[in-house]
């Protein structure tokens, strides 16, 4: 039984967060103080409550599964929680979301686990701005992970840079030759008004049409459209014409994606979101603490898909939007 939404689309990547921590405090993603300031943080979903829902989604035809947060490394035991998850039948490719300051030390032991690839968020190649942007980050120990990922071969490894207008839009040349340089892909990534954070942020909201056109006058070549979108996602990926090299662009501001939507996320609580800009979620941690069946739970989900809507409204509802947490969110 596949699982299609009321608009035809078949969903089949699954974004999964283990955690709403992170040990950084990037600007767009939670304040300053963190998302549980108080010290208590909610209950998390354990590994086999995740793996036994993430079976089900695979059962139901889902292929791709991201490991995102908050931070996923800084919940302890993410390599044998890929090592679970990686037998199932149908699951294509495991990938994971990270700021990578943990990723030296783990490298080896996820790509051992099961683990395909690595996305890194990294939003400055300068240490100082790096620090601020992150609030504390450690630039070099990032870059370290980067090269643990890739030596162990967590590949094609890519690079998630939000671009902020007059904070780190004079990087954006600096990152193509980075990733040229070494063999790592780029994408752009336009801020998007999710919760308070992201929200406030909007007026350093820099468009897809200006990346580009940047890209373009630095490399003085042609972009080519990506015909391969296998690990693609929301991005517009492009290769640099006579290179091996290629970079994206994520615009959910400029450019909604929705039409092509194949994707829900599971939050480290057991939330189904159905989208990043709409309030459609379902509760998926309570029918499973409650005993509910493996047969039941695929039923449930879907059904979910039902609630899944058209269309995110980030363009419209820019100042209405701020009931969620991109850390919570996973992404």
């Amino acid at each position: 039984m596949p699982l299609i939404d009321p608009f035809d689309r078949h969903i089949e990547y699954l974004r999964v967060s283990v955690t709403d921590r992170c040990n950084y405090r990037c600007g767009y993603c939670m304040p300053e103080q963190g998302v549980h300031p108080e010290g208590h943080h909610s209950e998390y979903l354990t590994f086999d409550e995740l793996t036994r829902i993430i079976t089900a989604f695979v059962t139901l035809g889902v292929k791709k599964v991201r490991i995102t947060g908050g931070e996923p490394l800084v919940r302890k035991g993410i390599p044998g929680f890929v090592s679970q998850i990686s037998p199932l039948k149908g699951l294509k490719e495991i990938a994971l979301s990270t700021n990578a300051h943990h990723l030296e030390k783990h490298a080896v032991a996820l790509k051992e686990a099961g683990l395909h690839r690595a996305n890194i968020s990294i939003d400055s190649l300068k240490p100082k701005l790096f620090k601020e942007i992150t609030r504390g980050g450690d630039l070099e120990k990032v870059l370290a992970g980067v090269k643990a990922g890739i030596d162990a071969g967590l590949n094609p490894m890519k690079f998630n840079m939000v671009v902020m207008k007059g904070t780190n839009d004079v990087e954006i040349e600096d990152m193509i030759d980075f990733g040229i340089e070494h063999g790592v892909e780029v994408r752009f990534i336009e801020t998007m008004p999710i919760g308070p954070a992201g929200v406030s942020m909007m007026d350093q909201h820099y468009p897809k049409k200006k990346i580009l056109q940047r890209v373009r006058d630095h490399v003085g070549k042609d972009l080519i459209p990506c015909t391969s979108q296998s690990h693609d996602g929301p991005a517009n990926n492009f290769e640099i014409q006579d290179t091996q090299a290629k970079i994206g662009v994520i615009s959910a501001v400029s450019d909604h994606f929705c039409e092509s939507c194949n994707r829900v996320r599971l939050t480290a609580t057991g939330i189904l979101a159905l989208c990043l800009g709409q309030e459609d979620s379902v509760d998926l941690k309570t029918p499973l603490r409650e005993g509910i069946s493996d047969e039941d739970l695929q039923a449930l989900i879907v059904k979910s898909m039902k609630k899944k809507p058209e269309r995110h409204f980030f363009n419209e509802n820019v100042h209405n939007i701020e009931f969620r947490q991109m850390v919570s969110l996973g992404g």
